[in-house]
């Protein structure tokens, strides 16, 4: 896949009519936004469409109202709120086909500079599946595409892929240039030595990334529940803690790969271990930490221990390049946050390169504070890990080469 796309930065937009694709996914309560951070991540790509003099047509989905018009998932609350960010107005086209009278009517209207936002675009049915007519009606509002929601990179829908096909320019916004930028030189071509940590509970969702990053990085990092799985492979004892007993042979076959390609794969040397998963998620528990050789039958490891801590944070001292995805135990509760905190203070101290793979280790970085420390937290957490995998994502790949 090639990585070097036409950015915003390489297009005359002024007095032409720009669908720009954001990710304006944002959490809502009673019509309110709890949480911003998309609307303030998508200011600078409509910010430079802006003073550019072009025509902004803003779209995004919301939810999942399944091609069905669902007012609780209108986008009308984002049009009120950019309006504030922007300090202008940021017309919405009311149109439960997304692309009908009022957006048609608003886009005619238009002077250079001004913005409109469309209606969510899962409210057709087409857009999931990217079917030819909606894509048709977006291609025909604009005279040129721009791409800003990684996101969805990873899903072929209409308003990511399906009009960039059908525009003569598809341009990728800034956002979506630094998740190129960082995720994917990271992984195709890294500053070494190169450190990769992967954490979360299941090894079936990091089946491919484990195994991609084992031919790209130099040392591999498991933590998190699915260390487990490898440790039983092994033919440690672990307890009661989470383990998938059908991909035990995959684990050896990890292992081996590991040797025989010269790869450092660190796992877990200790544990914290509690009785019973807390309930609630947050609620106090004991405690006792245990070798990976010699953990008690009845315990469950839920954290990593500090013996492992301090290893973990070692291999990284050394690393050119970072690459963390998934948390070293159940970070929600703060006892058994102690070694993804020790995982993100070594990222937040070492002068690597940094790079968050979105998801839970995201929100688990800025939950803790470490957020502006790190070189790049990606905004999506199917896409980035899609990117780790070595998969090519249809909306970066639908994106016009330079």
């Amino acid at each position: 896949m090639s990585l070097n796309k036409v950015s915003v930065d390489d297009i005359d937009v002024k007095g032409k009519r720009v669908l720009c694709r954001c990710d304006f996914n944002v959490p809502l309560k009673e019509g309110k936004i709890t949480d911003e951070n998309r609307l303030q991540a998508a200011l600078p790509t409509i910010k430079k469409l802006i003073a550019d003099g072009g025509k902004v047509i803003l779209c995004s989905h919301l939810g999942k109202p399944k091609g069905e018009p669902k007012p609780e998932l209108s986008l009308a609350p984002v049009a009120a709120r950019l309006t504030e960010l922007l300090g202008q107005e940021v017309k919405f086209a009311a149109d439960p086909e997304v692309v009908g009278p009022n957006a048609k009517a608003a886009v005619e209207a238009m002077k250079d500079g001004e913005v409109i936002l469309l209606e969510n675009t899962r409210y057709r049915a087409e857009e999931t599946k990217n079917g030819e007519a909606f894509s048709k009606d977006l291609a025909s509002l604009c005279d040129v595409f721009v791409n800003d929601a990684f996101g969805t990179a990873h899903r072929a829908h209409c308003s990511n892929v399906g009009v960039a096909e059908l525009v003569e320019t598809a341009a990728v916004g800034y956002l979506m240039q630094k998740e190129i930028d960082f995720l994917g030189n990271a992984v195709e071509n890294p500053e070494r030595p190169f450190v990769a940590i992967l954490g979360g509970a299941k090894v079936a969702d990091k089946l491919n990334v484990i195994s991609n990053l084992l031919e790209k990085c130099d040392t591999l990092i498991i933590g998190g529940g699915m260390a487990y799985t490898f440790l039983k492979a092994q033919g440690n004892e672990i307890g009661n803690s989470l383990v998938d007993d059908t991909k035990l042979d995959y684990c050896k076959e990890m292992i081996a790969k590991a040797e025989s390609l010269g790869k450092k794969l660190l796992l877990p040397i200790d544990s914290a271990t509690i009785t019973a998963f807390p309930n609630p998620i947050d609620a106090p528990v004991e405690v006792e930490v245990y070798d990976s050789n010699n953990m008690p039958a009845e315990r469950e490891g839920c954290d990593i221990g500090p013996k492992t801590a301090e290893m973990f944070a070692d291999a990284v001292k050394s690393a050119k390049t970072v690459v963390w995805n998934g948390p070293m135990g159940v970070f929600e509760n703060p006892t058994l946050a102690a070694g993804t905190i020790a995982v993100a203070k070594a990222l937040a101290e070492t002068d690597a390169t940094t790079i968050i793979g979105g998801g839970d280790s995201a929100a688990a970085v800025n939950q803790l504070g470490f957020g502006d420390k790190m070189s790049h937290i990606s905004t999506g957490g199917g896409a980035s890990l899609e990117f780790l995998e070595g998969k090519e994502l249809p909306g970066v790949a639908a994106a016009t080469n330079k």
